[in-house]
């Protein structure tokens, strides 16, 4: 019986190859768990479709992460803290803080794990913050921490 691999199968093949496999095996077990198709030329072009589509997938995100690398360089983040002796914040600014704040403002997501800062924040005046975004899509924020205004009233 001749199969294309939706999935890659260990001890048979990856994904997109057309197989010759025994027909038991494929009518019993690659067919009903949906790891092969019945390799028909309809079926061929559906798959050969579906791998296009999966390799164009990655250029089309790198081009998207590479225009709002762009849109972030420079961007400012302001984050206001209560300031205890010599310009010193009470607790600090962290990398879940600036994602967040840079998801709240974009409306992208951005997971913490994108931010690269040495050591949180924890004094008044601006930094650069780096984020890598991608393997080889670097960007810079700036970062402005102030002292908390006090509220009367």
């Amino acid at each position: 019986m001749k199969v294309i691999l939706l999935q890659n199968v260990p001890g048979v093949g990856k994904l997109g190859e057309t197989k010759e496999v025994a027909d038991g095996y494929g009518r019993n077990f690659l067919l009903p768990k949906g790891l092969a198709l019945l390799a028909t030329p309809a079926a061929l072009k559906a798959v050969e479709a579906r791998l296009q589509a999966d390799r164009q997938k990655p250029q089309q995100v790198t081009t998207e992460l590479s225009k709002f690398a762009q849109e972030l360089q420079g961007f400012p983040l302001t984050f206001t803290a209560k300031v205890a002796a010599h310009d010193r914040i009470y607790g600090s600014i962290r990398e879940v803080h600036i994602a967040r704040e840079i998801s709240h403002l974009t409306g992208v997501d951005i997971d913490k794990g994108s931010v690269e800062l040495a050591e949180p924040i924890r004094q008044l005046g601006s930094y650069e913050v780096t984020l890598r975004l991608a393997k080889d899509i670097v960007t810079t924020v700036k970062v402005s921490v102030e002292e908390a205004k006090e509220q009367s009233g």
